[in-house]
């Protein structure tokens, strides 16, 4: 028992001491965006106040409650600057919330206002900055909440039970894994977002809506239609959401505008569908799914047996 609270003592001291470390350099990359970029705009009055607030959000309370963390770990009071990070980390969440706004924000200042793109390759070019650029280091609260959730739960698993800062680390824990949840969130509608837009460009015209409140890209491909009355197979490019299933075939290439573009040629709801394997339940080549409708049957196929598994358990999740 008490070699094993030894390495625990090794490994907790090993990771709290790499913790400080980490939270200096971090504190320092904060310092270099509060010091030579907010601070300095406010005063210089480059930017208007409300744009200033969109691009850098609540970076500077961040900053703030960095150095108080910081402060703590310094004088060894983990559990006490462990409770003042705690009360701070929804600015986290809010940041990762600002985030997009902030990055197309900066984008349209850098193309419109001269002198703010002066300022910001100036300000960048200085040795503090290491050739790192804003863009950078505007990422790096989001890097530094995923680091806590590693940290703290090192410290925890290291800490006895009956240490006096258990509970305090525990609690900590998971107060950084609510926030990371949020974030993730955050990150995965963007993401979900960007998929959708980029679906509803790829399809001519805008008769089809891609776009919608609640719905979710699941994926795309090629699959062969197989046709009821013995004609040849049709290759369609298929889009998979958590409530349509688009098929669409290929603009002509040659045409000026949408060579590059799909035709839709039907969108399925999903909410009265069945999906089943006709064939390809052993590993033989490829398979064929058959896609059941209240008026339809459709009958898909693919060579490759992975590709027709990969769809068809996609398309029972998202029937599920």
């Amino acid at each position: 028992v008490e070699e094993q609270r030894a390495r625990w003592g090794r490994k907790r001291s090993r990771t709290a001491k790499e913790l400080l470390e980490t939270e200096h350099q971090y504190l320092g990359q904060l310092d270099l965006v509060v010091t030579f970029f907010v601070t300095i705009l406010k005063a210089k009055g480059t930017l208007k106040p409300s744009v200033l607030e969109t691009i850098f959000g609540p970076l500077e309370s961040i900053y703030v409650a960095s150095q108080v963390f910081s402060l703590h770990l310094e004088r060894g009071n983990l559990g006490l600057g462990l409770e003042k990070l705690c009360q701070k980390l929804e600015l986290y969440g809010h940041y990762s919330e600002n985030l997009e706004r902030a990055e197309k924000t900066l984008k349209e200042q850098l193309k419109r206002n001269k002198s703010f793109r002066r300022f910001k390759k100036l300000q960048e070019s200085r040795p503090q900055f290491q050739g790192r650029q804003l863009e950078d280091l505007l990422t790096l609260p989001l890097q530094r909440l995923h680091q806590y959730k590693h940290f703290l739960r090192d410290l925890l698993e290291n800490t006895s039970p009956d240490d006096t800062e258990y509970q305090k680390l525990a609690k900590a824990v998971k107060c950084v894994s609510e926030v990371s949840r949020w974030v993730q969130d955050v990150i995965r509608n963007r993401e979900n977002s960007l998929q959708l837009l980029r679906v509803q460009k790829l399809l001519k015209g805008q008769k089809t809506k891609v776009l919608a409140p609640g719905r979710w890209y699941i994926r795309e491909g090629w699959l062969s239609v197989v046709p009821s009355k013995g004609e040849e197979l049709k290759h369609r490019m298929f889009f998979l959401f958590s409530d349509i299933f688009i098929a669409t075939r290929p603009c002509h290439p040659l045409h000026l505008l949408n060579s590059n573009k799909f035709m839709c040629q039907a969108v399925y709801p999903l909410h009265e569908c069945t999906v089943d394997k006709v064939f390809g339940h052993t590993q033989s080549q490829g398979g064929l799914l058959s896609l059941s409708f209240p008026h339809k049957t459709l009958l898909l196929m693919s060579s490759d047996q992975q590709d027709i598994n990969d769809w068809y358990q996609s398309l029972r999740a998202a029937i599920r």
